[in-house]
């Protein structure tokens, strides 16, 4: 009889492993298994009532939640809009609001309906400040052909409430307008813009990822009730996670993006948990096991695994936290709990439905006329061929896998990252429209305009002073015109005396400049002009602020933290590894094939996103010359844990094989046999849920949604296929060493394995 045949028997557990609780697990999943398939009707009663109160309070998370967070907090620049919203009564302008009359806005009609509008808007809740052509006389509010001007308003409370408050204005302003013909934009508006667009997405999300990743895994199982287990698996998860994220933005904002991003991944890892534990199920009830029995065991080896899998994506995700960006630590909260959620739910809810369902799991299979009975089985003809080959040349394999890799990462030598403007929502958006309409029809764009705070400088008792700094503010290179209180500099020398309504205008708090640059927003030379102005000795206390000046420290800060977050996700993703495999190695493999395989994802990103190639293949959105600096840290961190799912499940595979023979190469071969076929329905169905963020028409969520793809088929054909086996078959049994802490001998029994595990132990017996 051929060796694989023999070690596929030899693998099946005994009815003695059946009652033996795994090392490290006494009293643990063991006891909860058994305790949720003895109590399974009363419990799965529970879940249901708590899942339709998770899922009304959840329902209303849209009307909670709001977009906004995107740059960075405790920097130079928050603390400039601070000092310029509080004491200069200066912010910068949330919402922008864009009026036009054929007939000229210097017409008496024009100016009587611009003024009445200010003071409208002026007076309205949640307004700080509004300034407009029509009360300052600033130029730089009126277009270049005289038909249009702005007013602008500072709106009160940080990013959220300002969109909140922008939703409540758009109708009055609208109707208060007269003559005028007015549009919105502006961060404000854009985020509720894109709040809108996100809910959308969720919807069509639902529409297209249920039957899809129903239908995968019907393919996957043969069987409509076995596919339908992990589909009401991670439903819970997604219900639950809603539900917590409306309460968590009781206490801190969390952006509406949150909902999609626990949606996607809840369809994504959740399934992928159950899927693995499913099968397992059908594996155990094949080799002659009870039902309970089968659960038991299904749950002391795969539901081990899937808590590994769902710590380590926390662990991993909670770094994310040490980064002071708002809206990136939403989404992390969002990941940490759904992941958490999936797996809770994994191994409570299912393993009473496992035991409900019983041998009904393998019912109703709507291809059991064009399937063969091998399709029934986890073990792969397929890829047992793949690894044979693999193991058979490691060198030869390892090095094709690692060139493909590295090949793809080139692109990413050149990213460059910048943060979110209007550009992330499509053309035809409003916001983004009028924004546009701004850019090309105003002379003075507010994204490249620095806002320099002097909350110590008396603008009139400072005046000779504050006249001299502006002058040489002017003189540097990069700089257009700078405004102050005292009047308009170009080029060392003053221009024009100060009109009403200009910077400086509270000078007994302090004065600030409005420093206009002429460098391209969120390019290298714009983050020069910055460096130039804040190198430059100014008259008192200065603070640095504005959109280049966000973008700017934004990124340094997140360059700043990036290494020890690094070092601290390495660590945490270690520490779990360890303890699941018990070996030394194959955890530090584990991180150096995940970092390798994913910085390839994240050349891909650059190859489509930043430099605009396959457009046609992902949908159209705008190439803006760089990434938005959030969503490759959070795809990077998502894939990671994803890559470490899959690996979880390999590794978990192999070492019960290899204790089972003592046959180190046949343990890899049985080993991507029995969870090839598996990881690549996981991938599918990941892949599956990402194509919902893919085919937002919000860019930086289809910027995360192509990454998480990418990355996950990736790693499940390259990496798991390829380069892991290789590497393994190289380094031998030194896979599973670790060195004793202590004299006690090592156990040599693993979840699901029987009693004698390898030589050594049959010698003893």
């Amino acid at each position: 009889m051929p060796r694989s045949v023999n070690a596929s028997k030899r693998s099946v557990p005994s009815d003695a492993a059946a009652v033996a609780p795994p090392s490290g697990d006494r009293g643990g999943l063991t006891a909860l298994a058994t305790f949720c398939a003895l109590h399974a009707r009363t419990l799965l009663a529970a879940h249901a009532l708590l899942a339709v109160l998770l899922g009304v309070l959840g329902a209303g998370a849209f009307t909670t939640l709001s977009s906004g967070g995107y740059t960075a907090s405790g920097t130079e620049a928050a603390r400039a809009e601070t000092v310029l919203a509080r004491q200069l009564g200066a912010g910068s302008a949330d919402m922008t609001v864009h009026a036009r009359t054929e007939a000229g806005v210097d017409s008496a009609a024009a100016r009587a309906a611009g003024r009445h509008l200010s003071a409208w808007a002026a007076d309205s809740e949640g307004v700080r400040q509004a300034v407009s052509y029509w009360d300052t006389g600033q130029e730089q509010l009126r277009s270049v052909d005289g038909r249009a001007a702005l007013l602008r308003l500072d709106l009160e409370g940080d990013e959220f409430a300002a969109m909140r408050t922008a939703e409540r204005l758009t109708p009055g302003l609208a109707r208060e307008a007269g003559v005028l013909e007015v549009k919105f934009t502006g961060p404000a508006v854009v985020n509720s813009e894109a709040s809108r667009q996100s809910q959308r997405d969720l919807l069509r999300a639902e529409l297209i990822v249920l039957p899809l990743t129903f239908t995968i895994l019907v393919l996957a199982f043969g069987s409509l009730v076995a596919a339908l287990l992990p589909t009401v698996t991670a439903a819970g998860a997604v219900a639950g996670a809603f539900a917590v994220l409306r309460l968590v933005n009781e206490f801190t904002p969390m952006s509406v993006f949150a909902l999609n991003i626990a949606a996607a991944l809840g369809f994504g890892l959740a399934v992928d948990y159950a899927l693995f534990v499913v099968t397992r199920f059908r594996d155990e009830l094949a080799g002659g096991h009870t039902v309970t029995d089968a659960v038991v065991r299904s749950m002391r080896t795969a539901g081990r695994t899937a808590l590994y899998s769902a710590l380590t994506v926390a662990a991993v995700l909670a770094v994310v936290l040490v980064f002071p960006v708002p809206f990136l630590r939403s989404l992390a909260i969002a990941g940490i709990t759904v992941v958490l959620l999936g797996a809770a739910v994994t191994v409570t809810a299912l393993p009473a439905l496992l035991a409900l369902t019983g041998h009904r799991v393998n019912r109703w299979d709507p291809l059991s006329r064009w399937r063969s009975g091998a399709g029934r089985t986890s073990d792969s003809a397929t890829w047992r061929a793949i690894a044979q080959v693999t193991t058979g040349r490691p060198v030869l394999s390892l090095c094709l896998s690692i060139v493909v890799l590295v090949l793809m990462a080139v692109p990413f030598a050149h990213a460059r990252f910048g943060i979110v403007d209007a550009r992330v929502l499509p053309a035809d958006t409003p916001a983004r429209v009028t924004a546009q309409h701004i850019d090309e029809a105003f002379s003075v764009d507010s994204d490249r305009t620095l806002a320099v705070a002097l909350p110590g400088t008396n603008a009139w008792a400072g005046r000779e002073q504050l006249d001299a700094y502006a002058a040489r503010l002017s003189q540097l290179s990069g700089v257009g015109a700078v405004q102050a209180a005292t009047g308009v500099y170009r080029h060392g020398k003053r221009v024009e005396t100060a009109p009403a309504g200009v910077p400086g205008a509270v000078a007994p708090q302090g004065t600030w400049l409005a420093v206009s640059t002429t460098a391209p927003p969120q390019s290298d030379a714009a983050h020069e002009v910055l460096h130039r102005v804040r190198q430059l000795p100014a008259p008192g206390p200065r603070l640095v602020g504005g959109r280049p000046a966000q973008t700017a420290d934004t990124l340094a800060v997140m360059s700043e933290r990036l290494p020890s977050a690094a070092l601290l996700a390495a660590m945490a993703t270690l520490t779990v590894l360890l303890a699941f495999t018990r070996a030394l190695l194959v955890p530090v493999k584990a991180v150096v094939v995940a970092a390798l395989s994913l910085t390839a994802s994240l050349g891909a990103l650059v190859w489509i996103f930043q430099e605009g190639h396959g457009r046609g293949l992902v949908g159209d959105f705008t190439v803006t010359g760089h990434l938005e600096t959030t969503m490759p840290l959070l795809m990077f961190t998502l894939a990671f844990g994803a890559s470490v799912d899959y690996e979880l499940f390999l590794m978990a595979r192999i070492k019960e094989e290899y204790l089972a023979t003592g046959d180190h190469i046949q343990a890899i071969i049985t080993g991507i046999a029995r969870t090839g076929r598996l990881v690549t329905a996981a991938a599918l169905v990941v892949a599956v849920a990402m194509t919902a963020l893919a085919s937002s028409g919000i860019t930086m969520l289809k910027v995360l949604g192509v990454g998480l793809a990418i990355a996950v088929l990736v790693d499940a054909t390259i990496v798991r296929g390829v380069l892991v086996p290789a590497a393994m078959r190289l380094t031998g049994a030194a896979n599973w060493w670790m060195p004793r802490l202590s004299r006690r001998p090592p156990r040599t029994h693993t979840p699901g394995a029987p009693a004698v595990t390898g030589p050594a132990t049959e010698r003893s017996t």
